[in-house]
């Protein structure tokens, strides 16, 4: 789950009731971590799978990928079914942005923020009660340093995703400022978290809930009365991706902003360039120079 950071998200599309659920996707990543969600109890148990393996210079640590990304698979692919039955069955009811912004303006519903604090603090809804299911994970034992260097590497420098860790507190905030009778409005940035969230607040004993389709990144600018230093579709970008102006949602502005927003970036990119060829050939020059070291 992004750890549900649940790690990069696509979309698949299981119909309900004419609708589309467009981000419970096989291709997302939930966070970079591995993650189990259990349906029989209100908890998530993550954990990491790794073996050491001894070399001359101390001790490396490996991730079994094979039973890595296949577990990912089937915890994904049990969580979709229960995630599809709370939507066809209604126990968690199906809301667009701009639905859910006029619930929040003429209703009074509460929306609740479960994003992580990276994405918070970009941009927000007004008025929303921050509590997020998943948080940055700032620990540093081997086990959460090796997943981070896994995470890294496999893409999150350049999606710019960080390691998550749940909240194992997050159900006890929730309870302590909602009444398990209020209508809760649940939302996150591309709306797979948020469904998770809605799995464990329904098995808590929530009953009036309500999941933002697409998460708050489907949203337009009419649709919600926002906050921030940033605009709502790019509270979930960032990376070498977000530098060089390659993300979905910075291509949508470059295109109405005109020639003066792809010049900033195309400038970025050449200096990308620029120093990777410095640094080849610096890395080159140093090692002639050891070998001349050597040779004499």
């Amino acid at each position: 789950m992004e750890a549900l950071g649940l790690p990069s998200l696509n979309t698949l599309s299981p119909h309900f009731h004419n609708q589309k659920i467009s981000q419970l996707s096989s291709k997302t990543t939930l966070c970079q971590t591995t993650w189990e969600l259990s349906s029989s109890s209100s908890s998530i148990q993550l954990t990491t799978s790794y073996r050491t393996r001894h070399f001359r210079g101390g001790i490396r640590m490996q991730a079994e990928n094979e039973d890595y990304e296949l577990k990912q698979v089937k915890d994904m692919a049990a969580a979709r079914k229960r995630w599809e039955a709370l939507v066809r069955d209604e126990k968690v009811k199906l809301l667009t942005p701009k639905e859910a912004g006029y619930a929040i303006q003429l209703s009074n519903k509460t929306l609740l923020d479960v994003r992580p604090s990276t994405e918070r603090q970009r941009a927000w809804v007004k008025g929303s009660t921050w509590i997020p299911i998943f948080e940055v994970d700032n620990t540093a034992d081997p086990g959460t340093v090796s997943r981070k260097v896994t995470s890294f590497v496999m893409g999150g420098w350049w999606s710019g995703v960080p390691t998550l860790s749940y909240d194992t507190q997050f159900l006890s905030k929730v309870m302590e400022k909602f009444p398990k009778d209020t209508d809760l409005i649940v939302a996150c940035q591309k709306g797979l978290r948020s469904l998770a969230a809605c799995e464990l607040l329904y098995n808590a004993g929530y009953t009036n809930l309500f999941w933002v389709q697409g998460g708050l990144e489907a949203a337009e600018d009419e649709d919600l009365v926002i906050e921030g230093p940033q605009p709502l579709k790019f509270a979930g970008i960032g990376g070498m991706s977000e530098f060089l102006g390659w993300t979905d949602q910075q291509r949508v502005v470059a295109a109405k902003a005109g020639w003066g927003y792809r010049l900033l970036f195309s400038a970025r990119l050449v200096g990308v360039f620029l120093i990777a060829d410095a640094l080849f050939i610096g890395a080159q020059r140093l090692g002639i120079y050891i070998q001349d070291i050597r040779s004499h």
